[in-house]
């Protein structure tokens, strides 16, 4: 709990399936926080009406009331300069249009400033102000998860772009000729093999273009944990699916690196928990492809924000600056 006077900030941090809401002070320790789900309704002032109630509970929780200086919110496709979140495809209440969120949680939140920007973005921002990248000012957040997002941090700025969405490095081409699908419409794009999805789909390829025993062949649905824990007792075809992967990685890792030298790459999200697979891949690689110039002189860095914390802190990261 806290006191009055003090200055607290919310941080948000919207996904498909829900949204985690905490009150964060300047140390950033979370002092109350809730999740809702952003999945059962598809309209969005629906949603943003939920929200509030849930961030309203907080404030009461932390006994803040009138010491919210401001809130952030990290989002998909959410844009920085606009406050609209654009065409979010994995947001049931957002497809397909333009939201004004920012405007509209403002509103509902008696006119407490609000801040947006995608969720990628609000990680790098979490990792500079709290995590690993502390006192770093030139770093790529690269967030492994269902996709892959990135945030790209230069002179101490997460780059925005002219129109709020620069880093799209998930969406760069992995693999130029008959690549794998992605949701975007385009082909060969690094989410599609490198996120827990695309992980969970090389093991299932993989299985089906040879008779190799593995301990995957029982399951049904495979998923990236299923890797993983195969990984863990030694499957061999789990562990080449993982040092495939961390190859692709690496190899993308050296293009990056080539664009704006960067002191650190830092990893975060639920398939960079399979680190001991993927860093001596992703260094191999990354070493094999950047030009002599950079070669050993980027850190590749994993998260030491919990989870379950980092969502949200990245995004009050965005709300000290309203």
């Amino acid at each position: 709990m806290t006191s009055m006077g003090q200055d607290l900030v919310i941080g948000i941090d919207v996904g498909g399936q829900t949204a985690k809401c905490g009150v964060v002070d300047a140390r950033g320790n979370i002092v109350a926080q809730t999740v809702i789900s952003s999945e059962n309704t598809t309209n969005a002032e629906e949603f943003v009406s939920a929200l509030a109630e849930a961030l309203n509970r907080i404030i009461v929780e932390a006994k803040a009331e009138g010491c919210i200086r401001g809130i952030g919110v990290g989002i998909p496709n959410g844009n920085f300069y606009t406050g609209v979140v654009e065409n979010a495809v994995n947001l049931v209440w957002a497809k397909g249009g333009n939201i004004p969120f920012a405007k509209m949680l403002q509103e509902q939140m008696n006119g407490i400033p609000v801040s947006l920007t995608n969720d990628a973005n609000a990680a790098a921002m979490g990792e500079m102000t709290y995590g690993a990248a502390r006192g770093m000012k030139n770093f790529i957040m690269i967030t492994l998860g269902t996709g892959v997002g990135s945030g790209i941090v230069i002179n101490g700025e997460v780059v925005y772009g002219h129109d709020g969405f620069a880093g799209e490095l998930g969406h760069t081409c992995a693999v130029r000729h008959n690549g794998r699908r992605c949701n975007c419409g385009k082909e060969g794009c690094l989410e599609t093999y490198a996120s827990a999805t695309g992980v969970a789909r090389t093991a299932r390829e993989w299985l089906d273009m040879t008779d190799e025993p593995s301990l995957l062949r029982s399951l049904d649905n495979i998923k990236s944990k299923n890797v993983y824990e195969a990984a863990k007792e030694g499957d061999k075809l789990a562990l080449r699916v993982f040092d495939y992967t961390g190859r692709i990685l690496g190899e993308k890792f050296a293009d990056f690196i080539e664009f704006s030298a960067p002191e650190a790459i830092v990893l975060f999200g639920g398939l960079a928990r399979a680190r001991e697979f993927l860093e001596e891949p992703i260094r191999k690689a990354m070493d094999e492809n950047v030009i002599p110039l950079w070669r050993g002189k980027v850190k590749l860095v994993f998260s030491q924000l919990k989870e379950s914390d980092a969502a949200i802190l990245g995004a009050s990261a965005l709300a000290w600056e309203l």
